[in-house]
């Protein structure tokens, strides 16, 4: 059977109603990261005030990296946040597809991305090009800021009410703190012996920050395995 070709004019209008549409999430995405922007900001210069008391110096800086990448740095970590350029929509599998919200209107269903990354700092400080890091969440954003996450603990397990949940100012500052809590609980494990017991010569001469030794928090455990 011919599969009949669409008018000019539906078809004109196709494409601009889904470009349309993927701009509108694009764009609301886009500010929802600034958002996500200014109140890591205010993060950190409100602890670096703390620290001034602290009895040793404690790493806390923003790094505006581009329009859709910035860092936190604080401790011995660093979180990245990374928003994707891209529109996607939600898998016919995924849950949420199967809520009113999204059977009333499927154009809830295409969201921007944000990721969540964190990294040691020491990986960057030393370019230690060989460590790992991890991605601990991301924040799905639709066109009318109704939002999901999905991630480790407390990222991934209290805002997945798609229906209800709204990324305002305070729900940007929850993210973020949640972000931050399980990053401090996220620890650094020792690596398997058998990972490290044998080393070559030239890699003891470029020393211990530049070895093929990869250092990561759950170096040798399966991370997808941690206890939610």
């Amino acid at each position: 059977m011919t599969q009949s070709i669409p008018h000019s004019k539906s078809l004109s209008r196709a494409i601009i109603e889904k470009s349309s549409l993927k701009q509108e999430v694009y764009h609301k995405t886009l500010d929802v990261f600034n958002s996500f922007k200014r109140e890591s900001e205010e993060f950190i210069n409100a602890n670096k005030l703390k620290m001034r008391k602290s009895r040793f110096p404690i790493l806390f800086e923003y790094s505006d990296r581009s329009a859709f990448e910035f860092q936190l740095k604080f401790g011995s970590d660093i979180l990245i946040f990374f928003m994707h350029s891209n529109v996607f929509e939600i898998p016919r599998d995924h849950l949420v597809m199967k809520s009113s919200y999204i059977r009333e209107d499927k154009n809830r269903s295409y969201c921007g991305i944000i990721h969540i990354f964190n990294f040691l700092a020491d990986s960057f400080k030393y370019n230690r090009t060989n460590d790992i890091g991890y991605c601990i969440g991301r924040v799905f954003v639709n066109r009318e800021q109704h939002y999901f996450t999905e991630g480790k603990r407390e990222i991934g397990l209290l805002y997945n009410n798609f229906t209800g949940n709204v990324l305002d100012q305070k729900a940007i500052r929850t993210v973020i703190h949640s972000s931050i809590m399980y990053t401090l609980n996220f620890d650094l494990l020792t690596p398997p012996y058998d990972n490290i017991k044998e080393v070559t010569v030239a890699e003891m001469q470029t020393t211990l920050d530049a070895m093929s030794i990869s250092t990561g928090k759950r170096l040798g455990f399966r991370f997808q395995a941690d206890p939610e």
